[in-house]
């Protein structure tokens, strides 16, 4: 009687263990399926993105690989083809010392780069944030302001700044650099920024010049600053309002910090954006132009592209400092005390970890 009381018993328990073990097996084979659909769904994914990846690869990866090795060469091209000879870093050094026209023109796009972002940032912020001010008319005036962007991407940007370049060349040899300041005498500011400066009163009167070709690069920067503009929470502004901050505390204190990561991709494309055109950069031209020859162009042309490159990249990463999220002083002084803390909290573990085995060492000894 007790041996079939102890195997009804083993029959009952054993159905549950048994239905336990297959609820823990049936776990990780649903974690597999899972895996499984999330693979499919990558797979998919990088299905679509197939045909850029291989387009990237081959048309843009390899060409800009390729440069850096023929930045180190000497490339003719003959009736063969081309003869390609490796000459190590004289290309560079050729570009700084030996040249006569790739450093003016570098120093040329330094001067132009800089006033020209800032002031494309600045006015297509000031225009933003007025169109967000406006209630009446404000589509069409967003219409207005982005027209600009479509011409551009035509051959009427290109002829235009053709246009101004020879005006500007033209310019050039009637008048002097004098002569160019004198079209602004009559503005008393610019009376005493010359009296001041003559350089500061040339290089303003060069941005006047052409300030009716920066307006046309303002039409993307807008649209970005309209779109951060909107997604701000008006709250905000309300809770500012009855802390009885005024209207330039609150630019200065609410809407300029929501739109620094915005102004960082900003200024980024106008940096990009400005050197694309030969009449604004003399650097781009210049590359253009080793292009086409069939002597040694083609070995100085990746030269002073990757020149042109690494500045480019400097620029770009003085922009991501300029832009970066900076801390509180508050928020600083608490991290660095609390890391204070941290480093006397491991010191006082040591302290009493050393004590206890000092008293350990001393049981022994004292209880042998």
């Amino acid at each position: 009687m007790a041996e079939d009381i102890k195997k009804e018993a083993v029959a009952e328990t054993t159905p549950k263990e048994t239905k336990v073990e297959k609820k823990k097996e049936s776990k990780p084979k649903k974690q597999k399926k899972m895996r499984t659909y999330q693979q499919r769904q990558n797979r998919t994914g990088y299905m679509f993105m197939a045909p850029w990846i291989v387009g990237f690869a081959a048309f843009t990866l390899f060409p800009f690989l390729f440069t850096i090795y023929l930045s180190f060469t000497n490339v003719k091209k003959t009736i063969v083809g081309y003869e390609i000879s490796f000459t190590g870093f004289n290309n560079y050094i050729k570009a700084f010392v030996g040249n006569t026209e790739f450093l003016p023109a570098l120093l040329n796009y330094l001067k132009m780069i800089i006033p020209y972002t800032f002031i494309v940032v600045v006015l297509s912020f000031i225009i933003a944030y007025l169109l967000c001010k406006i209630n009446t008319g404000k589509g069409i005036l967003r219409t207005i302001y982005f027209l600009p962007v479509i011409i551009m991407s035509g051959p009427v940007m290109s002829q235009i700044m053709s246009v101004q370049s020879a005006a500007d060349t033209a310019a050039q040899k009637v008048s002097s650099a004098v002569e160019h300041t004198n079209a602004y005498s009559n503005i008393f500011i610019m009376q005493i920024i010359h009296s001041y400066s003559p350089a500061l009163a040339q290089g303003l009167a060069d941005i006047f010049d052409e300030l009716s070709i920066i307006l046309w690069f303002t039409g993307i920067p807008i649209v970005l600053f309209i779109n951060g503009l909107q997604k701000i929470n008006k709250s905000i502004y309300e809770a500012a309002k009855i802390d009885s901050a005024n209207a330039w505390q609150i630019m200065w204190k609410i809407t300029i910090p929501m739109l620094r990561q915005i102004g960082l991709i900003i200024t980024v494309f106008t940096v990009i954006q400005l050197g694309m055109f030969d009449s604004i950069n003399p650097v781009y031209e210049l590359i253009q132009e080793k292009t086409g020859e069939t002597g040694t162009g083609l070995g100085y042309a990746a030269t002073y592209a990757w020149i042109y490159t690494i500045i480019v990249l400097l620029i770009v990463g003085f922009v991501f400092l300029l832009f970066k999220n900076r801390k509180p002083r508050d928020i600083k002084v608490r991290q660095k005390q609390e890391k204070k803390l941290k480093k006397l909290e491991k010191q006082q573990k040591r302290r009493l970890a050393a004590q206890k085995r000092h008293q350990s060492k001393e049981a022994k000894l004292y209880g042998k």
